[in-house]
């Protein structure tokens, strides 16, 4: 084991499908000589060479529409956007391409390709670089859509995504890059694509999230524990398309009460999707009170000023938690 960031841990990743998979390729603006925007790549061009960490003009859709050709052709490209906001410059080729050419070609040609992209807040920048617009992806057939919440299970499901048949979009929290740092085996370790985690078991509440918004959950559940004698349970999503509604559902069978929290939009969220399965399966006979949301308002992301204001917050979760607990 080795105490690593997600950063860190996203690299080594990267560093040992190159290594083990001659198939596989990294492409992208400044990934190769600069090491990305982020640094998630740095050193990966020099160990593997020019032909395999590719540096790319600034043309997003130049970027995934290669990536889509050299998976036709039986590579495994991991092809990073420097920021989520920018994918939309490649909407085409993600969804007219990407997601549909093996099922256009009856499983003939299998995209086996990862797009890598930072999203969400917390570093201060403007609107285009802070968005979290995964409800997009998820909405789309034909690609599968993970976000990790800390560095083991980033590592662990990268791996995972570049060897999966299916396109797989890859979020990754940048305001988690350096957040903290976790134990990641020294060995290669992934995880199954589709399958939630149950990160703190209870019995009073079901509290759902993914991504960066997992650290101010975990943090509002010791709280509502300590202070407030409510035990909740926490899942961390992981995977938000295809989606583990299995493990969703049993927990607000046995809890009764639900909270949802993520940083994209109210509107057609990933939040609307859980809140509809859960309403639609055996869970709904055991609800006492109304699923609550917790997300970002219907607004472009603001300036860094009022950042802190935009997005749900450990108080809030524990508000929403209070309320459903006196919910008659």
């Amino acid at each position: 084991m080795a105490d690593r960031t997600m950063v860190e841990a996203l690299n080594l990743a990267l560093d040992e499908a190159l290594e083990s998979d001659s198939s596989v390729c990294l492409m992208g603006q400044d990934i190769g000589v600069n090491g990305g925007v982020f640094r998630v790549t740095r050193g990966l061009q020099e160990r593997h060479g020019a032909d395999r960490v590719m540096d790319t003009p600034l043309v997003e859709c130049g970027i995934i529409g290669t990536a889509v050709g050299m998976a036709v052709y039986g590579m495994k490209p991991v092809a990073e956007i420097q920021f989520s906001g920018f994918t939309m410059q490649a909407f085409d080729q993600i969804e007219q391409n990407m997601a549909r050419i093996r099922g256009r070609t009856q499983g003939r040609f299998p995209i086996r390709m990862v797009l890598r992209t930072p999203y969400g807040g917390g570093i201060r920048a403007v609107e285009h670089h802070s968005e979290s617009r995964e409800a997009y992806w998820a909405h789309t057939p034909g690609l599968k859509v993970v976000i990790p919440s800390g560095p083991r299970n980033a590592r662990a499901l990268l791996a995972a995504s570049i060897q999966d048949p299916d396109p797989v979009v890859f979020y990754e929290p940048k305001a988690l890059y350096r957040a903290f740092r976790e134990d990641v085996p020294d060995t290669p370790e992934t995880m199954e694509l589709g399958r939630a985690n149950i990160v703190q078991e209870g019995n009073d509440i079901t509290i759902i999230s993914y991504g960066a918004m997992m650290r101010p959950a975990i943090e509002a559940v010791e709280d509502l524990a300590q202070q407030h004698g409510v035990q909740a349970e926490l899942i961390d999503l992981l995977t938000i398309s295809p989606m583990d509604t299995q493990t969703l559902t049993e927990s607000v069978a046995k809890t009764g009460r639900c909270i949802i929290v993520h940083e994209g939009h109210q509107t057609c969220g990933i939040g609307a999707e859980i809140a509809a399965r859960i309403t639609e399966c055996d869970a709904f006979q055991y609800m006492l009170a109304p699923i609550r949301r917790l997300t970002a308002p219907d607004l472009p992301f603001p300036y860094f000023q009022v950042e802190q204001h935009f997005l749900p917050d450990p108080d809030d979760i524990i508000a929403a938690a209070n309320e459903l607990m006196d919910w008659s």
